[in-house]
């Protein structure tokens, strides 16, 4: 089994990849508009010399140009998909060792309205305001993936559970229990991201407050260090979390595979 990822950065390459697709996803459409209609201008210009030939270039210009537009509302259409589709995927790979405070902007539709006002207000007026506040958004946006993905977790080891508790095997004690003890592993991360939830929601408006107010970052410090801290923290504990399951299900699955070759035999 592959190492658990700690950290990843985004390389050069990555961020030239999107770039491309939402450049292609603008342009598409503008290109081949334009394109046609600079055309006919050209022909109309140069060799409309009765009124039959400029009608047949106008009609024609006209006809090509409603098809490249087709085309490139079409072709829009594919890039922005595949530009949506890179960024969910940058997303949840910059997702793995925590968010941090630099890669809130990539996270940004996942923000409250509140949330994005505050930090355009504070980035304008307050800039050490505006760290901290970045600082506890990165916790906050951390602990609500974090609580989501072990919800899913949790429903599926119950299924899990469920589906084994009606198999007969040697081993079926032995695998109820490895499930549990994921659950409460699973359990356990999910109550500490509430926890870490509860306390960023806080942070975020005290800070709002303090911003109100004119305040320093003195009261700030030390409670965006630990939120800091379990926002890298919390990622990586579900990772590992979700690396053990995989081992006892291949384990279930190489006890199932030797059942059923007991029985053929």
């Amino acid at each position: 089994m592959s190492e658990l990822p700690v950290k990843y950065d985004i390389e050069p390459r990555e961020l030239a990849r999107g770039r491309n697709l939402r450049l292609a996803a603008i342009a598409s459409p503008v290109v081949l508009t334009l394109l046609p209609v600079i055309v006919s201008t050209i022909l109309f210009v140069l060799f409309a010399s009765s009124p039959p030939v400029a009608a047949t270039i106008l009609f024609f210009g006209f006809l090509i140009t409603a098809i490249g537009f087709l085309k490139g509302a079409i072709l829009s259409g594919i890039f922005g998909y595949k530009y949506s589709r890179w960024r969910a995927e940058i997303r949840e790979m910059i997702a793995v060792d925590g968010i941090k405070a630099n890669e809130v902007d990539w996270f940004r539709h996942e923000l409250k309205p509140q949330e994005k006002r505050a930090l355009k207000e504070m980035e304008r007026n307050e800039p050490l305001l505006a760290d901290a506040y970045r600082e506890t958004l990165a916790s906050r946006l951390t602990a609500t993936r974090v609580i989501k993905a072990t919800r899913k977790k949790l429903s599926e080891t119950k299924r899990r559970e469920s589906k084994l508790r009606q198999l007969k095997t040697e081993r079926q004690s032995e695998f109820l229990e490895s499930i549990r003890k994921d659950a409460d592993k699973i359990g356990k991360i999910n109550a500490d991201a509430q926890g870490m939830l509860g306390e960023a929601e806080a942070r975020l408006q005290m800070i709002e407050a303090a911003a109100l107010r004119g305040g320093s970052m003195a009261g700030t410090e030390l409670a965006m260090k630990r939120l800091s801290a379990r926002s890298s923290e919390l990622p990586l504990a579900l990772q590992e979390a979700q690396a053990t399951e995989e081992i006892r299900l291949e384990l279930e699955s190489e006890a199932a595979e030797a059942e059923q070759t007991l029985l053929e035999k």
